[in-house]
């Protein structure tokens, strides 16, 4: 048995942002939409602020010149949180995260992402000391990133495929094995996000406090066994590369969503009730032009084997596998 730490979730509070009482003196890491949405329920003593718009070390490093506050809260999505847990580790000081929609599953994370050499490497930071949910804030949040968490919960379709695939192929190291319980625990919380998506699409509350369940169950789930096979696979794998060719700001759902349709078609998978899904909550699958997606293709081999991404079906991706597909046809 290996040595190794298991993180635990992030403590939950569900209340009225305008009922939040802060004594401390406050950095607030947020992103101008974010901020606007919220800020007249919120009544901070704030010392200082920065609007966050890249997931570079260096960049983060660079915000925090003349760094002042003795806790940090993070207003926003996953971008805003991912740079608030790195800067409350350097700070030393405490995080608190204030969702304003449920758009990546990085508000539960005890990691950070951020773009090496056009790819997305996790950096271990910390788990925020509190995450604050007003399902009120949520609910009224765009509907295109309202719910668009759900990817990263779709995702298990091909994510669980490829973790199978790779145990079939002996590609799987002795610390990522297939495990059948696993598997079938990422199957359930898979079937939570299906059975929730049009009620948290459309801004239900009860939908979106059962997105949010199942997205803190994913989380403790990969906490447990200490990787993210059963959710992150190929499909990663392509909105990475994709990512490079259409130029960064997408938000993640836009990239990752077509990513699972394609490569759960080249699984052999039905895509139908994942499809639905993310129409229910309002995620764009069109916004990667039809070349980039060839050239993600094509290029998606090479690009897996050079980042030394987890073995998947990328990784032997042949244009036999995907050229005759209709593009327009899987993400209509």
């Amino acid at each position: 048995m290996y040595s190794r730490k298991i993180w635990p979730v992030p403590a939950q509070e569900f209340m009225s942002y305008r009922a939040i009482e802060e004594k401390r003196s406050v950095a607030l890491v947020t992103s101008g939409p974010a901020w606007e949405a919220v800020k007249y329920k919120l009544n901070l003593p704030i010392v200082w602020q920065t609007d966050v718009k890249m997931a570079t070390t260096d960049y983060w490093d660079s915000l925090m010149e003349n760094f002042k506050g003795e806790v940090i809260y993070a207003v926003g999505g996953g971008l805003t949180a991912d740079a608030a847990k790195y800067m409350a580790v350097k700070q030393g000081l405490e995080v608190v995260c204030l969702p304003t929609a449920l758009s990546v599953d990085a508000i539960t994370a005890w990691s950070s992402a951020i773009r090496v050499d056009g790819c997305v490497k996790y950096i271990p930071t910390k788990i925020v000391d509190k995450l604050v949910i007003d399902f009120e804030v949520i609910a009224q949040a765009p509907s295109f990133i309202r719910a668009a968490a759900i990817c990263d919960l779709l995702s298990i379709a091909t994510g669980r495929w490829d973790w199978k695939f790779a145990e079939e192929k002996g590609k799987n190291t002795p610390e990522t094995k297939f495990i059948p319980y696993i598997d079938h625990m990422a199957a359930s919380i898979l079937d939570g996000a299906i059975d929730c998506a049009e009620a948290a699409g459309r801004g239900d509350q009860e939908g979106l406090k059962q997105l949010f369940d199942c997205i803190i169950l994913e989380t403790q789930m990969l906490n447990q066994i200490g990787h993210a096979r059963p959710e992150e696979g190929s499909e990663h794998y392509f909105a990475y590369l994709a990512e490079n060719l259409v130029g960064s700001g997408k938000p993640h759902a836009n990239l990752v969503c077509p990513g699972i349709l394609i490569m759960a078609t080249i699984q052999g998978q039905n895509i139908v009730s994942l499809k639905r899904a993310m129409k229910h909550c309002n995620i764009p699958l069109n916004t990667i032009p039809n070349d980039a997606i060839e050239k993600t293709l094509k290029r998606l081999p090479n690009y897996s084997a050079e980042h030394g991404l987890l073995y998947g079906i990328a990784h032997g991706l042949k244009k036999d596998d995907w050229e005759k597909l209709s593009f327009n046809g899987i993400l209509k």
